[in-house]
């Protein structure tokens, strides 16, 4: 009787922390929401004071905000796309996701009628390009377009002179040495750590880090926890992805899923002569590790996927929006919900928070050493603040919410094409990634060994447990080989 009595209390408060976390949030998001629609127009202002020049955001018209970054934008069948010249007269496609303009709320829906009607008549004579769609076998559709030469004169003086990126930071943006030292150098490159092998060596592993992270996330947990065996094996890659660490962050990027890969690429096979590899990867970086996979199929010897995340789309839904609404709930609690759903649906209170703590993170980090007696280490928070608000919010939107409609794809080759060793990990207490998304990706990779990590959540699955970890990896290198 009493057993049933502590049950039924239990549940009843459980329901009871539902509906107040319901309630709170509610509030909380509106009044995010109005926030978010003043800052807007501050940072307008604010903008054009200092950098004389009115920037464009995706609360008004991503047509506007597309173009001024040297591209083109054109809509097929409701999707948002990308205009790069590749020929005379043929132009190439590359998508973007809808969420960046398309988050619903109030604030932003009166914002984007305002705005557009006051600017209506501006694009009403500004022509119109022909398309042409061929679809191939497999259902996917490859857009060409034709153009006069008009056109195609704008197109190239618009694109072939932006050949290098726009190196100089926004005022919001720190203007330090590590986080600018990119700009400096005339090579085009990730910043990549490369340890291990110095020569005869026999494999190469390539260490992708996640969001709002930096190389760092390998390099102080898992390179002084390898083997010496496995150090005298394996040549080790550690890049900062573009927009973070210590790779460059051009301020006229969109950071898709192509420019992410082709910098990889550029990076670390082509400037390494790399061939075959391993390739490890937390969170975000799944994403990009599968694209590489499908990208390389034969080159692939073992996938290791920490924290992948995979939501199966329902059916009726657009896969872009489930994956923002799952990873970007809108709630206050718990605590990393609330900050990945300031991140993804709020493009001024983001650069807002971008401003206090990347802007300063030399201060956040002296204070931290500081209070801590100098008794840690601060990488974490040096991966966590070297990035820009521009790098954070494009790679948030189109890599972890554009590619969403994509994962499966990437699944079933990997399942299909692939015949490597595929291990995913995950925390048990994984707050913000849920445990059931590696079982997704099980379901789509059967061959796919699962392994959950008790007591360990997002960040602590490799952070605590690193020399364990390293262990693991190099079983999984062995064993592939």
């Amino acid at each position: 009787m009493m057993a049933a009595i502590k049950e039924n209390a239990r549940s009843g408060l459980i329901v009871a922390g539902r509906v107040m976390n319901e309630v709170i949030s509610f509030l909380v998001f509106i009044i995010l929401d109005i926030l978010d629609f003043i800052l807007c127009y501050t940072y307008k202002v604010i903008d054009f004071i200092i950098e004389a020049e009115w920037k464009p955001c995706y609360c008004s018209s991503i047509k506007e905000v597309i173009t001024s970054s040297g591209s083109i934008l054109v809509s097929e069948r409701g999707e948002s796309k990308i205009v790069c010249l590749t020929s005379s007269s043929k132009l190439h496609l590359e998508e973007i996701s809808d969420t960046l303009y398309t988050r619903p709320s109030l604030m932003a829906e009166v914002s984007k009628l305002t705005v557009n009607e006051l600017k209506r008549r501006k694009f009403d004579n500004a022509g119109v390009i022909q398309q042409s769609c061929e679809r191939l076998k497999n259902g996917s559709v490859r857009s060409t377009f034709t153009v006069n030469s008009t056109i195609v004169e704008m197109l190239q003086g618009k694109m072939g002179g932006q050949k290098s990126h726009d190196v100089t930071p926004r005022w919001s943006d720190c203007d330090c040495n590590t986080c600018n030292s990119w700009s400096s150098s005339c090579k085009d490159s990730l910043f990549v750590r490369v340890d291990g092998a110095k020569a005869n060596f026999e494999e190469d592993v390539i260490f992708i880090h996640g969001f709002i992270s930096s190389s760092a996330f390998w390099t102080e947990t898992l390179f002084p926890n390898f083997s010496k065996a496995a150090k005298s094996k394996y040549r080790l890659f550690a890049v900062d992805l573009l927009g973070f660490g210590r790779s460059p962050k051009p301020s006229d990027s969109l950071y898709t899923t192509r420019e992410h890969l082709e910098m990889i690429e550029k990076s670390v096979l082509e400037a390494h002569k790399v061939k075959s590899f391993h390739i490890v990867a937390h969170s975000l970086g799944c994403i990009l590790a599968l694209a590489l996979a499908v990208k390389y199929p034969g080159s692939v010897k073992s996938l290791t996927l920490i924290a992948p995340p995979y939501f199966p789309t329902p059916k009726g839904e657009q896969a872009t929006q489930h994956m923002m609404r799952r990873i970007a709930p809108r709630r206050v609690w718990p605590p990393i919900a609330f900050g990945a759903s300031i991140a993804c649906w709020y493009e001024h209170i983001s650069r807002s928070v971008c401003l206090v703590i990347c802007k300063n993170h030399r201060l956040w980090d002296f204070l931290t050493k500081l209070v801590t007696r100098n008794r840690i280490k601060t990488y974490l928070i040096e991966g966590f603040c070297c990035h820009t608000h521009n790098a954070a919010w494009h790679t948030l939107h189109n890599i972890i919410c554009g590619t969403a409609g994509k994962i499966e794809g990437y699944l079933d080759m990997v399942r299909n094409k692939l015949k490597c060793e595929v291990t995913v990990f995950h925390g048990e207490d994984d707050e913000l990634i849920p445990v059931e998304c590696s079982y997704n990706v099980q379901s789509r990779i059967p061959r796919a060994h699962v392994k959950v990590v008790q007591k360990e959540d997002h960040i602590t699955i490799v952070v605590r447990r690193q020399k364990s970890f390293a262990r693991e990896l190099e079983q999984i290198w062995n064993n592939s080989t």
